[in-house]
């Protein structure tokens, strides 16, 4: 009876370490899964096909839709016949040597995700604004100048990222329409010194912009209630205003490389902010001082 029971015992042990390894073994799977999964993999149906050559995407019977066409140029006699994607609900365009949209591009009206890297594009598309499902889109090395008012009508907008190459990039005052957006990213682009659109988004969880040559930001920040992250690297900043503090939210302010020689001491009223990046900034041993005891709880690099 003894043996039995270390038997039943052992077997017990032995199921349980193979079931702990199975999943140890699961876990690792989706972490990695998870850990190379791009903005484009979230959108669409789950396990969709994703088709990477336009023609055989126009050739396909059934729905079509996620669509990524990446280096290799896609042929201009196929190319306008892209709207005819009806169903189509993520694309992504990347170094495909296009830059002009299909005239009826606006009627893919379903489309959730866009975005376009390293293509000349010198202006959205045309009725921007019927393309009301969006929930991303990103522009990185266009030619584009300036975002239409009519963005205003993508009320279901969550992301909106946009990069240049230093160049000139104008902002509508209709951006403080989008009642979705919780992120905004902006890289080498040039703005207004005083980029106020960016700054009266009321839903903005996540502000970036990065090497945008800011001059300066507007006073009235209790429009930003929600603020989480906020960086603001590698610009033109002298001073940063006493009004920071309405930025209740605020657990991450990245300052680097700007000419601060003060922090205002309403940043001690952040009780939410963990980490604060003043890098590259010329700080006075005082104010660094200061900082340090306005902010115990906080981790501050500088």
């Amino acid at each position: 009876m003894r043996e039995e029971k270390l038997k039943v015992k052992s077997y017990n042990l032995k199921a349980f370490l193979l079931l702990t390894f199975n999943l140890l073994i699961f876990n690792s799977f989706c972490f990695a899964q998870n850990a190379v999964q791009t903005p484009f993999d979230k959108y669409g149906p789950y396990g969709a096909t994703v088709y990477t050559d336009l023609k055989e995407a126009l050739k396909e019977t059934k729905p079509v839709y996620k669509l990524n066409l990446s280096y290799h140029p896609v042929d201009i006699k196929v190319w306008p016949k892209l709207s005819k994607l009806k169903d189509l609900l993520a694309l992504q365009l990347q170094t495909v040597q296009v830059n002009q949209w299909p005239d009826d591009f606006s009627n893919i009206s379903g489309l959730t995700f866009l975005a376009s890297y390293n293509n000349e594009f010198t202006h959205f598309p045309k009725d921007f604004g019927k393309l009301g499902n969006l929930m991303y889109l990103e522009f990185n090395n266009s030619k584009i100048d300036s975002i239409p008012q009519e963005i205003a009508y993508l009320n279901r907008l969550k992301t909106l990222k946009f990069s240049g190459k230093n160049d000139t990039l104008r902002l509508p005052k209709t951006l403080k329409y989008l009642k979705s957006l919780n992120e905004v990213e902006f890289e080498s682009v040039v703005l207004d010194s005083m980029p106020k659109p960016l700054f009266a988004i009321a839903p903005l969880k996540s502000l970036i912009l990065i090497n945008c040559n800011i001059y300066a930001l507007p006073e009235k920040l209790d429009k930003l209630p929600n603020l989480e992250v906020l960086a603001l690297d590698f610009n033109k900043l002298s001073t940063l205003p006493r009004e920071i503090y309405k930025c209740k939210n605020l657990y991450l302010l990245s300052l680097r490389k700007n000419n601060l020689t003060k922090i205002p001491d309403t940043i001690c009223q952040l009780k939410n902010l963990t980490k604060l990046d003043l890098r590259d900034n010329p700080l006075s041993k005082d104010a660094v001082e200061e900082l340090r005891i306005l902010l115990p709880g906080c981790q501050i690099y500088f």
